[in-house]
């Protein structure tokens, strides 16, 4: 696979995205016009692991809406910076956060320009995740960047779908039964997954144009030995059953709100703490 195949897949996907963005605008699933907390896309250990915020400088990359961004905010970080592709979601962004009256910036770039994009910037935690790394042909080449963008002893935070909730897939298909069949990959092998579709994962309109899409699967391992390489250190690894909305119709809400399958317990997201 050539650099250029990868770069024209990268700008198929910022299309997409940007035709994503007023559908996701729109969506109860997302719930930008209710004023939807948005600590709910956190589970209860990521704060945990992330520990206190007062006072640190944040990163959220290909961070799409800033749904999520605006609850580092909320959680006293000294400064929350978000970083997309999309100028369209950027754009959607920035109206998200001055309605919530949340002072974050946001920075409209590919997360493999984000070191020059944020002007040489350190932070004291990277957070990333939740359908992003999904997004990138090249591991390696975005590990050496996160590690750029950390101060000394600053900590990278990926919260994921897990490699197995992908390959079995991360929404039904047009009429799927309940079975848990795999579907795709779980380990990069095949190169990029190409997806034509109409609607995304939420509710609301179909998409109006760009609607090709590209997909890298990346395990586990994968995601660890790029990082370990690029000069970070392991310091904890989870793996959760439970995923913040009902996947398969059979899952039951959990205490925390979110939702996971009774039988079998798999792991559905993963959370990856490493520290430079």
């Amino acid at each position: 696979m050539t650099g250029d195949e990868d770069d024209h897949r990268m700008r198929a996907n910022r299309a997409n995205w940007d035709a994503r963005t007023p559908v996701h605008l729109a969506s109860r699933f997302y719930g930008v016009d209710t004023g939807a907390d948005p600590e709910r896309w956190f589970a209860p250990f990521e704060w945990t692991d992330l520990g206190d915020l007062a006072g640190r400088e944040v990163l959220h990359l290909q961070c799409h809406l800033g749904t999520e961004t605006l609850a580092f905010a909320r959680r006293g970080a000294a400064t929350v910076t978000g970083l997309d592709f999309s100028p369209a979601a950027v754009t959607a962004a920035r109206d998200i956060a001055a309605r919530a009256a949340l002072d974050v910036t946001y920075v409209q770039a590919n997360v493999y320009d984000a070191v020059a994009a944020l002007g040489g910037r350190r932070f004291d935690v990277v957070y990333t995740g939740k359908g992003a790394l999904c997004y990138l042909p090249d591991l390696p080449r975005w590990a050496e960047v996160t590690a750029r963008l950390l101060k000394p002893g600053g900590a990278l935070y990926v919260v994921e779908f897990h490699p197995l909730l992908n390959a079995l897939g991360p929404t039904p298909g047009p009429g799927e039964g309940p079975e848990l069949l795999l579907r795709h990959d779980y380990l990069a092998g095949s190169g990029a997954v190409r997806r034509d579709a109409t609607f995304t994962y939420t509710d609301g309109p179909a998409v109006e144009g760009a609607t090709e899409s590209f997909e890298w699967m990346h395990g586990i391992g994968e995601v660890v030995t790029a990082l370990t390489e690029a000069g970070l250190k392991v310091r904890r690894l989870r793996e959760s059953d439970e995923l913040p909305w009902p996947r398969w119709d059979r899952m039951e809400r959990t205490p925390s709100g979110w939702w996971r399958l009774t039988e079998p317990r798999i792991p559905l997201l993963y959370g990856l703490l490493m520290e430079r």
